[in-house]
């Protein structure tokens, strides 16, 4: 249950990065306080790890990130939704989500031009983030969501 929650809130961060190249604070913050307080609380994470294992995921999360962050390279939403993917899971989850996530966007990087012009019209304005002549960077969190549930699928 607790996985099926965590999924929805990655697909609502999913669209609204993909379609609005923004994910609010509300729903990274908020959900990053959320995770916070049941660990603090339970001494677990949302997934039912130890505490020290949301803790050390927490920590990688920032060591990944924060270089991209602070070349440019990723906005501040994906930091924040990396700490609390982090907080909510453990290690490797969270390394199955990031390194998940950068495959498949290298990939549509990669085959985006080439699939693009075969998708329906009425999916391309939907995702108009997505489209490969927007930027060479596309949003990263539809590729965690797929990273994740990819791991989760893969680890349970």
């Amino acid at each position: 249950m607790h996985s099926f929650v965590l999924l929805i809130w990655l697909a609502l961060c999913a669209a609204q990065d993909v379609q609005q190249r923004h994910i609010a604070n509300l729903l990274t913050m908020g959900a990053g306080l959320l995770a916070l307080v049941y660990l603090l609380t339970t001494g677990t994470t949302w997934l039912g790890e130890p505490a020290e294992q949301g803790g050390w995921a927490l920590g990688l999360a920032l060591l990944f990130t924060l270089p991209g962050y602070a070349t440019g390279r990723m906005g501040a939403a994906d930091v924040k939704l990396m700490a609390t993917i982090g907080l909510a899971t453990d290690p490797l989850h969270l390394l199955g989500s990031f390194i998940g996530a950068g495959v498949l966007g290298a990939l549509w990087c990669l085959l985006a031009p080439m699939a693009w012009p075969h998708m329906a019209q009425g999916l391309r304005k939907r995702i108009p983030f997505l489209a490969p002549e927007l930027s060479k960077k596309p949003p990263f969190a539809p590729f965690v969501f797929v990273g994740l549930v990819l791991t989760l699928v893969w680890i349970h």
